[in-house]
């Protein structure tokens, strides 16, 4: 363990840091940041620590932060104290939090998946807003999902606008990525209901059969899912539209599917 403080713009280190902005420079080092004590706090408290804690120079003191700095430092990772400007610049923001971690990516392979170890998962098909993609983590949260599968070419759930849409949930949603010639053969190799919202030869959403495990597919947020991928759905359903506007939000059609199925599920 190493704690050091920093005071250059200049430094390697925070250069490194700033990086972590840019999808590529995750990719490459396999880490991404995250920023406000509470959404660390989420992350220790799932079993998630920080590799490297940033903390402003002057902040106050928190017992949840003292906490955090403590089992990093037991657990070895390395603790930055800097200014508040520097960290402004690491996260791109003007009025940054007081602290910043850098965690390591998750294993994202669908064979990291235990699909019996929940009633419901969560599937996007290209799915492109970070703001979506963090809402959907955190629906998945709320109705107790195993976690979020991300097909095709989605928005990287890694950046600092999804983990920040997420409010955490990124640390207790399992997270997979994958193209649908590899989704639908893993899906059918085991037991799993794949269900989306559609027109097409579809039945009311409330009081549908759904079966456990679950798999609650949305489509990209103008295109919607592909005519193919729809028909290899196992059930179909339909949700009304009251006024002018013929689609729900991907996010919200999503949590609205989500906690029908839940509440038939435990019903």
């Amino acid at each position: 363990m190493s704690r050091r403080q920093i005071s250059g713009f200049s430094n390697p280190t925070v250069k490194f840091l700033r990086s972590l902005r840019e999808k590529k420079h995750r990719k490459a080092a396999g880490k991404f940041l995250a920023e406000g004590l509470r959404l660390l706090t989420d992350a220790r408290e799932s079993g998630h620590l920080p590799e490297i804690l940033v903390m402003a120079e002057g902040r106050e003191a928190h017992p949840l932060l003292a906490a955090l700095e403590a089992e990093v430092v037991r657990r070895g990772g390395e603790v930055i104290e800097t200014s508040a400007e520097i960290l402004s610049k690491i996260t791109g923001k003007d009025n940054p939090q007081t602290v910043c971690g850098v965690f390591a990516e998750f294993d994202t392979g669908l064979a990291a998946l235990d699909r019996g170890a929940a009633k419901i998962w969560l599937v996007a098909q290209a799915l492109r807003d970070p703001g979506n993609l963090g809402t959907m983590l955190r629906t998945g949260d709320g109705v107790g999902a195993g976690g979020l599968i991300l097909i095709d070419d989605c928005a990287d759930p890694f950046s600092a606008e999804a983990v920040r849409a997420s409010m955490g949930a990124v640390f207790t949603q399992q997270i997979a990525q994958a193209r649908w010639e590899e989704f639908l053969p893993w899906l059918r190799s085991g037991p799993g209901q794949l269900v989306a919202a559609s027109l097409r030869d579809a039945v009311p959403y409330r009081g549908a059969p759904y079966a456990a495990p679950c798999f609650i597919l949305v489509g990209n947020e103008s295109r919607g899912l592909p005519e193919d991928y729809e028909a290899a759905c196992d059930l179909r359903v339909t949700m009304p539209m009251k006024g002018r506007a013929d689609s729900l939000n991907a996010a919200v059609a999503g949590a609205v599917l989500a906690y029908e199925v839940l509440a038939s599920l435990d019903g």
